[in-house]
């Protein structure tokens, strides 16, 4: 999964790579753009998780037909679900960059690109989703190998059609999405002919709902959508704050966070691993192996993380220089004051992740619903939007409310982690 999380982020660190070219205003319209597609992420990457956890156990049971069925209903759900977000997204796409604060100029040029990304959300939720499939039917190879196809694609045609090489037409931005739309798309149809040709054998979608089998999957998958979904949408927030310093500060932040999350992954990672040593501790009548397999993780986390700070801090500049060229513009400095400001609380978020995941790994998906809700909505968006209207810290003050909200994850969750009531979370 993680491979595949890193996969997916690529998408967006070559578009940074390649529109950061084409000026702060091209970079702030993909990553306000990129800011609220995270909502189909959020849908996509729980539907992957119910998809994966129902395919596997109906492969280890052996039946072959029923894991097919649940396959394909997760799909029809995929398509019904995406239909409220990309219909919208086409519609309000000029009205959307501008509530994420984003300035006429911007909205001029890129609401095409916008509108492309919002049309071709499908093609982003079914890349999430027919991968859990995979890995539910044990197949995890044919994932890492859609999302390997789709990148390549991606990186190939993004230089050709934002910059019009050869016989390709200079689209600039426009091209950017276009590319990164064929690249998912030809992902995704190399899924659906493996899926055709495989041990599932998924060959058509059905006419209707088998609820029962909806059912189940909507209770696997809503927990780990919430959850996302209220991350999601206070860094949405903060985008959109950020945004109204103008373009060269939204240019510089999107730039600085897609490099912050890029690096982070591996920690994600370790942070699933927990989860999945916690489950299965759990299940083997043995908590305190569970509590220790936590606390082991969290520590080879916490030293990851805190390596991943030192680079930060000591290689910042050349690492910003190679998104952002001209060192001496506004969009580099707001960028690098982003990067070392945000990873300042990594080594707390690499506490917070593990400890988090440990929770839903024992099937207490709640504490961490609740935990991210306090940290990110009752105290990382009213921070940032108090500093916003005292005037403190300017756009910084926004950069700041990040680590602290992160740090407070961390105190949180060891202090419920410590009181062990996780462990007789009944499954």
């Amino acid at each position: 999964m993680i491979l595949e999380m890193m996969m997916e982020s690529v998408f967006a660190v070559v578009d940074i790579f390649f529109v950061n070219r084409l000026g702060p205003d091209a970079t702030s319209v993909v990553g306000l753009t990129e800011s609220v597609i995270t909502l189909v992420y959020s849908m996509g990457i729980g539907l992957s998780a119910a998809a994966t956890a129902m395919v596997a156990r109906r492969t280890g049971e052996k039946n072959r037909a029923a894991a097919a069925e649940a396959g394909k209903q997760a799909v029809f759900i995929g398509i019904l679900v995406t239909l409220l977000v990309s219909v919208p997204g086409v519609l309000f796409s000029r009205t959307i960059l501008s509530w994420m604060g984003a300035e006429p100029q911007a909205i001029d040029n890129g609401v095409g690109y916008t509108r492309t990304l919002f049309g071709s959300s499908l093609f982003i939720l079914l890349l999430f989703l027919i991968n859990g499939i995979f890995r539910g039917a044990g197949n995890a190879a044919i994932a890492m190998k859609s999302l390997w196809l789709a990148n390549i694609i991606n990186i190939i045609l993004d230089p050709l059609l934002i910059f019009g090489y050869g016989p390709f037409p200079e689209l600039g931005l426009q091209g950017a999405a276009i590319a990164t739309t064929i690249g998912r798309a030809t992902g995704v149809v190399y899924q659906l002919y493996h899926l055709r040709k495989g041990q599932l054998h998924i060959r058509y979608l059905p006419i209707r709902m088998q609820w029962p089998i909806v059912k189940g999957l909507l209770a696997i998958a809503w927990p780990a959508t919430f959850q996302f979904i209220i991350a999601s949408a206070s860094w949405i927030i903060l985008a959109a704050m950020v945004a109204t310093f103008g373009s060269e500060a939204s240019a510089g932040y999107q730039t600085a966070i897609r490099i912050l999350i890029f690096f982070i992954l591996p920690a994600w990672g370790l942070s699933n691993a927990a989860a999945t040593l916690v489950g299965q501790n759990l299940g083997a009548g043995s908590p305190q192996r569970a509590e220790k397999s936590v606390v082991v993780t969290a520590t080879y986390n916490v030293i990851f993380m805190a390596v991943v700070t030192v680079f930060f801090l000591l290689f910042s500049p050349p690492v910003i220089r190679f998104f952002i060229p001209d060192t001496g513009s506004d969009q580099f400095s707001y960028a690098l004051d982003a990067l070392q400001i945000v990873s300042a609380g990594y080594i707390f978020y690499g506490i917070g992740m593990v400890v988090t995941q440990a929770f839903n790994g024992a099937g207490d998906s709640r504490t961490p619903t609740v935990i991210n809700f306090v940290c990110f909505w009752l105290l990382q968006v009213p921070l940032a939007w108090y500093f916003l209207q005292k005037g403190w810290f300017g756009v910084h003050g926004v950069f700041a409310a990040i680590p602290v909200a992160e740090t407070l994850i961390a105190v949180i969750s060891l202090i419920l982690f410590r009181r062990g009531k996780w462990k007789a979370t009944a499954v």
